[in-house]
């Protein structure tokens, strides 16, 4: 227990110094990035040539006077205390945005999970049985395909043929669990093809361990061997790419969003970018690196829970 807590300890503080650089990243994208955000500021009110006193009275009013490491400041305190600034398009809060859009874009990531999960590991441990056969064969052609095949591509085929010929499936907007269903595979896609082959060589790896011999020795079923003991054994490098996967697609949404008219997190920074809505930007940046980060420190958890040499403080 008290190695445990060593360990959770030491990646808490390991955390600490990737969000100070996730926040200044952050707020150096709206101070490198072109234009004056004065200027961008008063052109959503109408004003197309505003003059020097007024860019220089929404200067003060934003603080863009002040030197960068006091914006700096300023800006992080505001964001630990929940506000991330105030978009330049629609004058409302970034943090009641995402709230808003974030419920959309956690839905349509936990489908795209729930397809890796049911068809990728399954697969995976048909094909590490059928070793070297033809459906082990076929199995890992289609994982390269899957991989290799660009998202974009895989909506167009999806709405081409379930939307257009089919007519089983609605072609945008969000409300249904039918609206779901696309997005989420084409999400999904490239992840399945990975873990159904990291699946499959690492429960192929497992079941040649002398500990799988031992069982086999000893008269345990088949299905008890390969699925107590191989497949628990075989699941720590797909939990890694599991938990990192989840965290980068809900924060990395975007252009399956926006082909699919979803009114996400990932439209709503694209649309930020688009317009040069810094602010917005800059909020989704350090939202989505808390995501992941988090999700980081919850796959060292699972380690945790499920490897007993790091919980009697081994390597």
């Amino acid at each position: 227990m008290k190695s445990s807590f060593k360990y959770l300890i030491k990646r808490i503080s390991m955390i600490i110094p990737v969000l100070i650089g996730i926040t200044f990243l952050a707020f150096m994208l709206g101070v490198i990035a072109p234009g004056d955000p004065a200027v961008e500021y008063l052109s959503m009110d109408g004003i197309s040539n505003p003059s020097e006193k007024e860019i220089e009275e929404v200067r003060e009013e934003l603080g863009l006077n002040e030197n960068m490491f006091v914006q700096y400041g300023k800006w992080t305190k505001k964001a630990l205390n929940g506000d991330l600034g105030i978009s330049y398009i629609t004058k409302t809060p970034i943090s009641t945005e995402i709230q808003r859009r974030l419920p959309i874009t956690f839905s349509v990531s936990l489908m795209a999970m729930c397809f890796v999960i049911v068809i990728s590991i399954p697969l995976a441990i048909i094909m590490a049985l059928k070793k070297d056969s033809i459906i082990d064969n076929i199995g890992r052609v289609i994982s390269l395909i899957l991989a290799s095949m660009p998202g974009f591509w895989i909506a167009i085929i999806m709405l081409s043929i379930f939307c257009e010929k089919l007519k089983w499936l609605p072609t945008s907007g969000y409300g249904t669990f039918k609206h779901l269903i696309m997005p989420g595979f084409v999400l999904a896609a490239g992840t399945i093809g990975t873990i159904m082959r990291l699946n499959r060589a690492t429960l192929i790896e497992a079941l040649e361990q002398n500990y799988v011999l031992t069982a086999r020795a000893k008269g345990l079923k088949e299905r008890v061997i390969i699925f107590k003991y191989a497949f628990f054994n075989s699941l720590m490098p797909i939990i890694t790419l599991l938990g990192n996967y989840f965290g980068a697609i809900l924060g990395g949404s975007s252009v399956v969003e926006v082909i699919f008219g979803i009114p996400g997190m990932g439209s709503y920074v694209i649309k930020g970018i688009m317009s040069r809505d810094y602010p917005v930007v800059q909020g989704y940046v350090v939202f989505t690196g808390l995501i992941f980060v988090g999700f980081n420190l919850l796959v060292d958890l699972c380690y945790l829970m499920l490897n007993p040499r790091m919980r009697l403080g081994g390597e």
